[in-house]
């Protein structure tokens, strides 16, 4: 076990190997001085700077604190997962979030982004984190993606009866209507707007997985939520919605299956970032056979997971930059980081994975300011583990110590 606080604001930790910005190796026998939940400085040496009980990671491998960029904290999918839409209220919803947040604040990932979960639930949740009131990762949230009549983030696969009483107001249909979708998604609380460019897996309908979204909506959307300083990203999986959501400005891409060259040169010019979610892919495949998941869905699945794997490593070879991203809520919370070794295995080394779940990622959210390294005056969002995750990517799902703030949320292994 670690000798640590259980939630002291002010401390001193002493550090074996920081890999302070990853992508530039580890320091060697640090000591960090934390006060008011940020850094004050990183040293050289083991010393007692203030009167603080000393945190002893000294025999540890230390990180900032990991950034999932796309989650859906406030549900997991399994057997009663569509069900609990009609029964859970906003409120049930928000309540099984926080079980959720705790659990992946614990896995090391001090912040996600949230890019799909009832409005009221999410920005609920993403308040009651940041005033300190629930235990949680800082979250970012988009509340509701934006999606077409009929599409991946409509409700499908229920009478008409049940469909229209619980259609939302994201839901759009010509360029006029989808700005007026982005301004009230804003106006009720989104940090960045989540649009369903194809057709997706999960949702209940053959459908389809090419572009859904006419070209002049999708200009409409990015134009819209530009205007008011919103970020949009974009849930695509065929090639058709990618390069059209590309080509209209979307600032990432979502999953990006079936992303090709063409797609790769829109990406680099454009700037956008692509958050894979191969984790996802990975889980889906293993539900083909899953009577519980609708046919269509099975077929989706069967088709897009095996996939998921290949095109990473696509947009790699081809210099895309990636954030990290898992869509957890697909797969078991907590087990995000399950998606390193994925990435790993689609050519990145170790040391670009990390790079990926917090400098680049901290960039995508808009964050690096306070996020994504270890630097005087940025938050205390720090991890460890007992073994060399540039040796062993997997090291990263047994992460033994995890500060948030400067609070200290696991101190054992």
């Amino acid at each position: 076990m670690f000798a640590a606080s259980s939630a002291a604001e002010d401390a001193v930790i002493h550090a074996g190997y920081v890999l302070a910005k990853p992508g530039e190796g580890y320091l060697t026998r640090q000591t960090i001085l934390v006060e008011d939940g940020r850094i004050v400085s990183i040293t050289a040496g083991y010393s007692k700077p203030r009167d603080y009980t000393v945190i002893n990671l000294r025999d540890a491998y230390l990180l900032p604190g990991l950034i999932d960029s796309h989650v859906h904290i406030t549900g997991e999918n399994g057997p009663d997962g569509r069900i609990k839409e009609f029964e859970n209220s906003d409120v049930d919803t928000a309540f099984d979030g926080a079980a959720f947040a705790l659990v992946t604040l614990k896995a090391g990932f001090t912040t996600v982004q949230d890019v799909g979960a009832p409005n009221d639930s999410i920005f609920g949740l993403r308040d009651a984190i940041a005033r300190g009131a629930v235990a949680g990762p800082r979250l970012r949230a988009s509340g509701a993606s934006v999606a077409v009549t009929g599409g991946h983030g409509d409700i499908n696969g229920y009478s008409a009866r049940v469909m229209a009483a619980f259609t939302g107001a994201n839901i759009c249909n010509g360029a006029d209507d989808c700005r007026r979708a982005v301004r009230q998604q804003i106006k009720e609380g989104a940090d960045l707007i989540k649009i369903t460019a194809t057709g997706g897996v999960l949702s209940n309908t053959a459908a389809g997985l090419e572009q859904q979204f006419t070209d002049e909506e999708l200009v409409a959307i990015v134009d819209a939520a530009h205007s008011m300083g919103r970020k949009v990203t974009a849930h695509a999986h065929g090639k058709s919605g990618v390069d059209a959501a590309l080509r209209a400005g979307v600032d990432s891409i979502e999953h990006g299956t079936y992303l090709d060259a063409g797609s790769i040169a829109l990406f680099r010019d454009n700037g956008a970032t692509l958050v894979p979610t191969v984790l996802a892919g990975a889980t889906v495949t293993g539900w083909t056979n899953e009577p519980w998941l609708p046919a269509a869905s099975r077929a989706k699945a069967a088709e897009v997971g095996p996939l998921m794997i290949e095109m990473l490593r696509r947009a790699h070879e081809g210099g895309v930059n990636v954030a990290f991203g898992t869509d957890t809520g697909v797969s078991r919370h907590g087990d995000n980081a399950q998606e390193f070794a994925l990435m790993v295995e689609a050519g990145f080394t170790p040391e670009e994975a990390i790079r990926s779940a917090t400098v680049v990622a901290a960039e995508h959210l808009e964050m690096s300011d306070d996020i994504g390294t270890l630097e005087t005056g940025k938050y205390a969002d720090i991890i460890a583990v007992t073994t060399d995750p540039l040796k062993d990517i997997r090291a990263l799902e047994k992460v033994a110590f995890v500060m948030k703030g400067g609070e200290v949320y696991k101190s054992g292994r």
